[in-house]
């Protein structure tokens, strides 16, 4: 139905209804008719969803496959064991996506919304999900818009419609019905769903709810885009399917050669097949990478970033780029009063943080006490009384706003020169709301023996309409010294990114009971301010971390160039170059591309351009992580490799676009989670290098054992503890590993390194190598005693390789003996919970008959130990000898882009 098409006495008759409002059954009949108003239903979290969620990868799959082989041929202990670690990876990533979920729900219930509705003539407040077509409603200043609505009455409305449309500026509104062709941004009789009321106030009628609103039908429309595979889920897949591959390639040679050339009986080849497929495939692996995206995880949320998939934590350390916007994400989404300037006084400059009214008023660095200054203190008067917002105190202590920020920067204001708003508001008369087309607003206040009209507005309006202005207190006739004066001013503070209101008077008859706009005229200007919505603490910083590793930041706003540039200037982009959304749509293709590879501040942008400016970078090989918090920003969020949304001001659609919520809405927060997300990099390779190198040593130590007419070295049980108890535990303590420098002064972390680089693979081979020959020439030795004590020893040979290996893998750069033994102390306890376990299922009569071992005597343990620890020392010297081909070489490297550049 085009609502807007029609005369407001026609949407009444449609919705029947009427401007009393409906009856509370017309209500409960019509909300189990169109359902509750809510954009995304809100379902319980689904345990199970989550949980069988877990099982969606390549490497899970192979499990599958390993565990029915296994079954198959009635190998039960290693088809339960298979089975239990595909339990345990699933479980690991659903406890961490159910608790991000379950703290999602909470943040969506501390906000809220309520709708003043007529219900049986009554004018009752009632939560805005129980608001159902027909209801009539009243909106204020400061109201979010529960619905979709058609006007019934207007006072001075306008609507700030961001969320839903991009544009910055708010709506005026009208109630006249338009033509049915018109485009949503023109539907000045409607209000939306999710979008503010500026300023006024109306009457209106609920005509959509949920999912038929506007907005509701977007969100719809986005939940159909399907989501990209992320970075690590690409590698991840990439590692499932080499593995894969090299598991049927080993098992198709070994059954090959050992049943046509070797002649095996198929029952002994069989047995011999199936233990290269346990060996090749780690089947800790998938538990072991849950646990360390989980542990970043975790360590992301205390830095005030929850993130919804918990691939999203490895991603994180490749990105090259963040898309940013201004309001709320590098400011405070606060409107301060800074400076004023006074004719005669000059510029005052005041302190203080967000809406905590608590401040100084400094001229010339010393404290001035407002009061004491007349001017000042008119000016303060003005301020304050024509005002509708108000300053209050929260459950948690915490100061909010109710209404027009940049109203409530003067209650603040106010507040911190020792003015309480309560004890002035008796004195006024009346009140003409702000509006776009005027540029001002005025309210009419009683003095002592007559009336004023206080006028608060855009300085060019108010010069315009000033006779007088006041210099040090003293009526002066607006000369053009004057404007020139004011002019100057103005000049500077919005130089400075400020927004410049300007504030005026005059005297009134005692009798003037009514505004009339014609006579806001032959005013007398007080004086200026200048108000800034300030970066948040920690920002400057951040973006110094962000060039120190190599990341470039984007600032998208849909603001004023000027304005961007101001804050950019001020933490430290050290940008003096911007470009707006209109500039950009006038440029070729060529063009665009250079200019988003040289700009950093985009200005004035709409949520497409954004959009396109993600998806022109992402075609250039970068990893962009953006932000957004509206409805319009959800196809970017989506779009973008980490999608980042507004804890506190987002909305639920742009939150369940995004794969990261920042509880604080605070990019500093983005910037820690990315140095989270660069230990989760490194710290997933040496994972999976470490359990790669013992299987890789596992599968050829058999290949071997076969080509060399040995028996088999290793059963499948013997390598499933090899792979799940030794490799596995002490694999979980290097998920822990701390970063060992600052990761944020290093470049961003090659998007195309695979979880086993070139680098890591010839490391790999060296290690493994030592590893299937100590257990080959151990096994040989001891094969003359028994094949069970062979295997005893073989078994305690791959093991101790392994834990010495450890030390090698909690880094790939740098010694030991440099990082320190004792950093990571779970480590030690995994290699203490290891050597625990190995005596124990060596030692143990009952376990030594499960995996068919026998005792060794301790001296058999001190060799085995001593000729496993060579695999340490190997990669000692491995890393000292490319530690110092790199401080070779590195010198003349750092010359190649100055030669580049020379060229």
């Amino acid at each position: 139905m085009n609502w807007y098409s029609l005369e407001k006495e026609e949407v009444l008759e449609e919705l029947n209804t009427d401007i009393k409002g409906l009856t509370k059954y017309e209500a409960a009949e019509r909300t189990k008719k169109y359902g509750k108003n809510e954009i995304i239903e809100e379902k319980p979290v689904n345990p199970l969803l989550i949980f069988f969620g877990q099982l969606r990868s390549v490497m899970i799959y192979i499990l599958i496959a390993a565990a029915v082989i296994s079954y198959f041929f009635h190998h039960l202990i290693d088809f339960y064991i298979i089975i239990f670690v595909i339990i345990l990876n699933s479980s690991i990533g659903f406890i961490q996506e159910y608790k991000t979920e379950r703290a999602i729900q909470a943040l969506k219930k501390m906000i809220v919304s309520y709708a003043k509705v007529y219900r049986e003539g009554d004018l009752v407040k009632i939560p805005a999900h129980h608001l159902v077509p027909g209801d009539i409603i009243i909106l204020e200043e400061g109201d979010r818009i529960p619905a979709d609505c058609r006007l019934l009455e207007i006072k001075n409305l306008t609507v700030n419609e961001s969320s839903l449309t991009g544009e910055a500026l708010p709506s005026e509104k009208a109630l006249k019905s338009l033509p049915r062709d018109i485009h949503i941004f023109g539907r000045k009789n409607m209000v939306f769903m999710g979008t503010f009321v500026s300023s006024g106030s109306c009457k209106a009628v609920v005509v959509s709810t949920g999912v038929k609103t506007a907005i509701g039908q977007i969100a719809s429309e986005i939940q159909k885009i399907p989501r990209q595979k992320n970075h690590f889920q690409k590698k991840s897949d990439v590692l499932a399917k080499q593995i894969g591959i090299l598991a049927l390639m080993i098992s198709f040679i070994i059954f090959f050669y050992g049943y046509f050339v070797r002649g095996f009986k198929f029952q002994e080849i069989l047995l011999f097949t199936v233990a290269s497929i346990v060996a090749i495939v780690p089947e800790g692996l998938p538990a072991v990478l849950a646990i360390v995206l989980a542990i970043g995880a975790y360590r992301m949320s205390k830095r005030n970033a929850l993130i919804r998939k918990l691939s999203a934590t490895e991603t994180l350390g490749v990105v090259t780029t963040i898309i940013t916007d201004k309001t709320g994400t590098l400011t405070e989404n606060t409107m301060n009063i800074e400076r004023i300037f006074l004719p005669g006084y000059g510029e005052i400059s005041v302190t203080g943080e967000g809406w905590i009214p608590k401040g100084d008023f400094l001229q010339k660095e010393k404290t001035i006490i407002p009061m004491d200054n007349e001017q000042l203190r008119k000016l303060l008067h003005i301020g304050i009384i024509s005002n509708n917002s108000n300053l209050i105190k929260n459950n948690s202590s915490v100061y909010e706003i109710i209404g027009d920020p940049t109203e409530a920067s003067f209650v603040v204001l106010g507040e911190k020169a020792g003015i309480k708003k309560s004890l002035l508001m008796s004195d006024r008369i009346d009140d003409l709301p702000f509006s776009p087309h005027n540029k001002f607003r005025a309210s009419l206040v009683k003095s002592k023996n007559d009336s004023e009209l206080y006028v608060i507005g855009a300085p060019e309006v108010i010069i315009s309409k000033s006779s007088f202005y006041l210099k040090k207190n003293v009526k002066k006739i607006m000369n053009q010294d004057g404007i020139n004066e004011l002019e100057y001013n103005l000049d500077i503070l919005t130089k400075k990114g400020m927004r410049v209101l300007a504030l005026a008077y005059r005297k009134m008859p005692k009798n003037y009971k009514e505004i009339k706009e014609k006579e806001i005229d032959d005013l007398i200007i007080v004086g200026l301010v200048g108000i800034l919505d300030p970066p948040r603490s920690g920002v400057k910083d951040a973006i110094m971390k962000t060039k120190r590793a190599g990341i470039r930041v984007i600032m998208a706003t849909g603001d004023h160039k000027i304005t961007a540039l101001a804050i950019a200037n001020e933490i430290g982009f050290g940008s003096s170059n911007a470009l707006t959304g209109e500039e950009l749509e006038k440029m070729s293709d060529n063009e665009f591309n250079k200019a988003v590879r040289k700009t950093n501040i985009f200005a004035r942008l709409t949520p497409d351009m954004k959009l396109k400016i993600a998806t022109n970078l992402q075609n250039s090989g970068e990893i962009i992580a953006m932000t957004g918090d509206g409805v319009n920003d959800a196809p970017a969020l989506k779009k973008a490799d980490i999608g980042i949304s507004m804890g506190i001001i987002g909305t639920d659609v742009a939150r369940e676009s995004s794969e990261i919520v920042l509880t604080d809405d605070n990019f500093a927060s983005i910037v820690n989670a990315i140095e989270e997300g660069r230990i989760v990099f490194t710290n997933t390779r040496q994972a999976t290098s470490f359990l790669v190198t013992t299987n890789f040593a596992a599968a050829f130590t058999l290949l071997a054992a076969l080509i060399a007419n040995y028996p088999l070295p290793l059963i499948p049980i013997q390598i499933l503890w090899l792979n799940l108890v030794t490799s596995g535990v002490t694999d979980v303590s290097l998920a822990a590993e701390p970063g060992h420098n600052d990761v944020l002064t290093e470049s961003p972390k090659n998007k195309k390194e695979n979880f086993l680089s070139k680098e890591t693979i010839i490391f790999l081979l060296i290690v493994a190598v030592i590893m299937i020959i100590l257990t080959l020439v151990m096994f040989n030795i001891y094969l003359k005693e028994s094949l069970e004590k062979a295997r005893t020893v073989a078994f305690m040979v791959m093991c101790f390789t392994q834990l010495f290996n450890v030390f090698n893998m909690r880094s790939m750069n740098k010694s030991l003996f440099k990082i320190g033994f004792l950093s990571n102390k779970y480590v030690l306890l995994g290699l203490l919970f290891s050597v625990i376990m190995l005596f124990l299922v060596v030692y143990v009569p009952f376990l030594q008959n499960i995996f068919q071992f026998v005792s060794l005597s301790l001296i058999e343990v001190i060799v085995i130990i001593l000729l496993s620890s060579l695999v340490f020392w190997a990669g000692e010297i491995y890393k000292f000898i490319k530690n110092r081909k790199k401080m070779i070489f590195t010198p003349f490297e750092e010359y190649y882009p100055l030669i580049n550049d020379m060229v």
